[in-house]
């Protein structure tokens, strides 16, 4: 629904300023424990697109693919995300974070199966199983305050990479 067309909703940083700096200080958190837990900053990108694309998030989706290429993500696998089972461009590594990022992101639908994280655990360590489970759910969390505010996507723009 257009934002023209929808009731406004609550301004939460306005509003809650503590809480969503809470927020802010837990995607940092889990940021910093993904570095350093050695785990790829595209990486992340992925989960954050992947469980975007779940829940259907616009604006995150917008933010996430664009900082996904500006960090050299191809546009091949930006747009076969949603099907990444089926295609031939994701690394083991990447399909054990992404299947772990589904179970998370779809938590109802059967919980995060004893499989899924078997295999996350062939390819990660506990410390980087940390950091992919605080990404996937620093993300869905972010979705829900998108969603339920009706953020707008479309202005964000990456951060220039430094030469």
């Amino acid at each position: 629904m257009p934002k023209s067309e929808s009731t406004a909703r609550v301004a939460l940083k306005k509003i809650t300023p503590d809480v969503s700096g809470a927020m802010g200080t837990l995607h940092g958190a889990a940021v910093s424990a993904a570095q350093d837990a050695k785990v790829e900053p595209e990486l992340l990108e992925l989960i954050r697109i992947r469980a975007s694309q779940i829940n259907g998030c616009a604006f995150c989706l917008d933010m996430h693919t664009k900082d996904a290429r500006a960090q050299g993500e191809t546009e091949q696998r930006v747009y076969s995300l949603n099907a990444w089972r089926e295609t031939p461009f994701f690394t083991e590594r990447e399909r054990a974070a992404l299947a772990l990022t589904e179970a998370v992101t779809l938590v109802h639908d059967g919980h995060v199966p004893d499989a899924v994280y078997a295999e996350a655990a062939e390819v990660f360590d506990d410390a980087q199983i940390a950091a992919l489970i605080w990404a996937a759910t620093v993300i869905n969390a972010y979705n829900r305050i998108a969603i339920a505010t009706r953020m707008v996507p479309g202005p964000y723009q990456p951060a220039q990479k430094k030469s």
